[in-house]
């Protein structure tokens, strides 16, 4: 009698082979800080070093697990080394990891709550734990006409509440006729480029979007808000959405909720609120005041993917409304209809988002809670402010260096006093070193460096080290002959 090969892993080999993975992964832990910061590897690299064709038969994975080190690391830009100090937070940890592991075990597919209670039903409860660490007003708990939902990123956050600000101007008629080209959305000029792309995915259109001017702390004018939508009134056209934002991705400037929530409430404007990577800061009540005006809004989403030891992907979506969103987004056919849902006794989440399915995501964001509680949260985020707040006063107090904006938390931005080209070496010299990673923006029309401090095991030190290095840098440039014009 031949015996057929299942071609599968084994649980024996699985439980072999995962302890295998577990300990790669917390061995990279251990080393990443002394790994080059951003890759080094150049275009087509990875690619030249994999084979043309798939494998007709399966391999060991011990070959595979192997190749990770060969092939695979060094094309990885260290987005956990605590010399990563680009973009934004992407910060994960033991316990988020783990979670997501369980997540990927179980491979549950948590479209309907029939489809598995305990993802749809944790989910639900985690966020209304959030309500209560961040302080948020208490309308977005799932007790009230609101509640939360784990999206996958700030921008899938921000499609899912322009189409229901959409729906609701038009009395829910554009999901049945199209966009008419009379609804505006509005943003300041340094909010996320997500909500740019939404309103060309929901029909709104990139000639409806009005980008407002700011203030001198690069936070959105109110009074040039309100100038802008009295006169696309007049215009004939509708205003239906606007954002704000806590903590632009440029330079952390935060917009002034009570005014710009006022204006959209007086204007009928669905206000959202973008609090993508600062919103964490809400842990600790002491920086609550950035929240204030929130209450006006129709929506807020944050990312504990960014800053809340959580990896990617994970966004918290909070409305004051769900029915809005729920009448926005749901069609029900027939091979989804259940006794639950008939019964409106449950939350179905895939009517929450553009989605049909999801992940078990609210596994990860419980075992983080569960592991740091409130008071190891707040410790990180509290050392994170201060190490960049630290590293603000060095720049402030260097005569070649400068603040370019002012740092209310854990992200600095700053310049070279002698000029872009200088900015822009600097930036190339200390990245191609690889012993940190730093991004630049535009603000006021200058090139301005960007230090985000934020990342699991950054400490003191390595703040410090990469301080040393850039005046160190600077001086090298300061010191190098001109090059012939």
């Amino acid at each position: 009698m031949s015996h057929e090969t299942s071609y599968h892993m084994s649980p024996e080999e699985f439980r072999r082979w995962g302890h295998a993975m577990v300990d790669w992964i917390a061995g990279y832990q251990q080393r990443v800080e002394t790994l080059p910061v951003l890759s080094q590897v150049k275009p087509g690299d990875i690619r030249a070093s994999l084979p043309a064709a798939a494998p007709e038969r399966g391999e060991p994975f011990s070959d595979i697990l192997a190749d990770v080190d060969r092939i695979i690391l060094p094309g990885i830009t260290h987005w956990q080394s605590p010399n990563f100090y680009a973009f934004f937070p992407s910060n994960t940890s033991g316990p988020s990891i783990l979670g997501e592991m369980l997540s990927a075990g179980l491979g549950v597919q948590g479209m309907l709550w029939a489809t598995s209670p305990a993802c749809t039903e944790l989910e639900t409860h985690v966020l209304d734990w959030l309500v209560d660490l961040l302080g948020l007003p208490a309308k977005f708990k799932s007790n009230t006409a609101g509640g939360g939902v784990i999206q996958d990123a700030a921008s899938s956050a921000v499609l899912a509440t322009l189409l229901a600000a959409r729906e609701r101007a038009t009395n829910f008629q554009s999901n049945e006729r199209g966009a008419d080209g009379r609804l505006v959305a509005y943003v300041s000029t340094q909010t996320h480029s997500s909500v740019e792309k939404a309103v060309k995915i929901v029909g709104l259109g990139r000639q409806n979007l009005r980008q407002i001017e700011v203030d001198e702390h690069f936070a959105l004018r109110p009074d040039a808000l309100a100038r802008q939508i009295e006169a696309d009134r007049r215009a004939g056209l509708t205003p239906c959405f606007a954002v704000a934002t806590i903590g632009t991705t440029s330079s952390n400037a935060l917009d002034p909720l009570p005014e710009i929530g006022r204006i959209c409430r007086e204007n009928k404007i669905w206000f959202h609120v973008d609090g993508a990577m600062a919103g964490t800061a809400g842990l600790c009540p002491e920086f609550r005041h950035m929240q204030n005006g929130l209450e006006l809004a129709d929506s807020y989403a944050f990312n504990p993917h960014k800053w809340m030891f959580t990896n990617f992907d994970c966004d918290c979506c909070y409305v004051a409304d769900r029915a809005a969103l729920i009448k926005t987004l749901s069609i029900l056919p027939e091979y989804l209809r259940n006794q639950a849902t008939e019964s409106g006794a449950v939350i179905d989440y895939r009517d929450w988002h553009v989605q049909l399915g999801r992940r078990f995501r609210a596994l990860k964001l419980w075992f983080v809670i569960r592991h740091y509680g409130a008071e190891g949260l707040r410790h990180h985020i509290r050392r994170h402010v201060q190490l960049a707040q630290e590293f603000a006063g060095w720049i402030a107090a260097d005569a070649q260096f400068e603040l370019a904006a002012p740092a209310p938390l854990n992200l600095v931005c700053f310049r070279h006093r002698g000029g872009d080209d200088v900015n822009r070496q600097l930036l190339e010299r200390l990245n191609r070193s690889g012993a940190l990673y730093l991004t630049h923006t535009l603000l006021g029309g200058r090139y301005t460096l960007r230090f985000c401090v934020g990342q699991t095991h950054t400490e003191a030190r390595h703040v410090a080290q990469a301080w040393h290095r850039i005046c160190a840098t600077a001086a090298e440039i300061s010191t190098a002959p001109a090059k012939a014009t």
